[in-house]
């Protein structure tokens, strides 16, 4: 019986220092791997068959062994005020969704790490989803691709995608090599050419991973903290169970040590009547404050089912105040795409949910 062929390698899963390995591998020489990113990230272009500097033999030869094949869009959705939400379509009925922001300065795409979320924060749709795995790098990194292929992103140096943050479904530490290698080809100037400084990760707090990331990489923290105490956070975001103030605190501290003009992003959603006082502020300004720090307020996006409603403006406004008071960087996030369910907090997608345990991420992040 002849055995069947070999599974082909999406080039995407592969980072630059892989990419080169494969055509050393394939008895090419490593440059072959500058061509064809080139070919791949910076035209768009994903058929060998047209990287007309690549010889006829090699376009055959990647044919046989390879593919380029990005997650496929299942919905395209613009909102009124300009937002823009891509339904993207991956396995067995899962899908997950990838978001662009655009301001007067800059243009945000907010991508997904994982289908569902396994930790089951009170306040997030994607948590009420479930969980189903981690996504592969091509899928991380192939929302980017198609983002900016759907939007024109420009080749001559006039972005439309400016930044990228990792806040849509999932936790990324707990996909971390898949992050950390999609990351780097964010960054790469082979690749999408995104500044360190334009790549955020944002966490629930996942500490041993937030130390580990401090060792490979240098992108942007944000925090998902929502709460200023351990016996709101833990019922806000049961990680912290796991993971308490005082652990992140200090991992956070640690990844920004000895990098000037580097500082923590605290994402707090303000919910009404739980975590909205003046006196939840001041504890906030209190527990942060040897730490610089930008304090992003959000106010909540409500999904069906939920039982948060949002804080009023006057209470986001007196909340911000006290922070503003005690030396803080403060700033209120408009709220965008929420006609099309993208804004913050409210991405869902469809996940076949596998569970979504707590004890299994706090495993895996182990």
């Amino acid at each position: 019986m002849t055995a069947p062929p070999p599974a082909r390698i999406n080039l995407l899963d592969l980072d630059r220092r892989d990419l080169e390995a494969f055509f050393v591998s394939l008895g090419e020489k490593p440059f072959r791997a500058t061509q064809v990113m080139k070919w791949i990230y910076h035209e768009r272009v994903i058929d060998f068959a047209a990287m007309t500097n690549l010889s006829k033999a090699l376009r055959e030869r990647l044919a046989e062994r390879a593919e380029i094949r990005p997650p496929a869009v299942a919905l395209d959705q613009a909102s009124r005020d300009g937002s823009h939400k891509w339904l993207i379509r991956l396995d067995s009925g899962n899908c997950i969704e990838t978001v662009f922001i655009p301001e007067p300065d800059r243009g945000t795409l907010c991508v997904s790490s994982q289908i569902g979320c396994p930790l089951d924060c009170s306040f997030c749709a994607t948590a009420q989803q479930g969980f189903n795995r981690n996504l592969t790098v091509a899928e991380i990194i192939g929302q980017v691709w198609q983002a900016s292929r759907s939007l024109g992103d420009a080749r001559n140096g006039n972005r439309v995608i400016t930044n990228i943050v990792l806040m849509g479904m999932g936790e990324p530490l707990l996909n971390f090599a898949n992050v950390v290698k999609a990351t780097d080809l964010m960054q790469d100037d082979l690749g999408f050419g995104i500044s360190k400084r334009r790549v955020t990760l944002s966490t629930a707090g996942v500490v041993p991973a937030l130390y580990r990331l401090r060792d490979v990489s240098e992108i942007s923290l944000a925090v998902s903290l929502h709460a200023p105490s351990d016996e709101l956070r833990n019922e806000l975001v049961p990680l912290n169970r796991k993971y308490p103030l005082a652990e992140l605190l200090a991992a956070c501290r640690h990844y920004i040590a000895d990098r000037p003009h580097r500082r923590v992003t605290w994402e707090y959603v303000l919910l009404e009547g739980v975590n909205d006082s003046e006196a939840h502020a001041r504890a906030l300004a209190a527990l942060i404050e040897d730490i610089p720090s930008k304090v992003n307020l959000i106010p909540f996006n409500p999904f069906p089912g939920t039982r948060y409603r949002r804080s009023g403006p006057a209470a986001i406004a007196r909340f911000q105040a006290v922070l503003l008071a005690h030396g803080l960087t403060a700033v209120t996030r408009k709220t965008r795409g929420d006609d099309i369910a993208a804004a913050c907090g409210q991405l869902a997608g469809q996940v076949q949910a596998r569970g979504r345990r707590l004890e299994r991420a706090a495993r895996a992040a182990r």
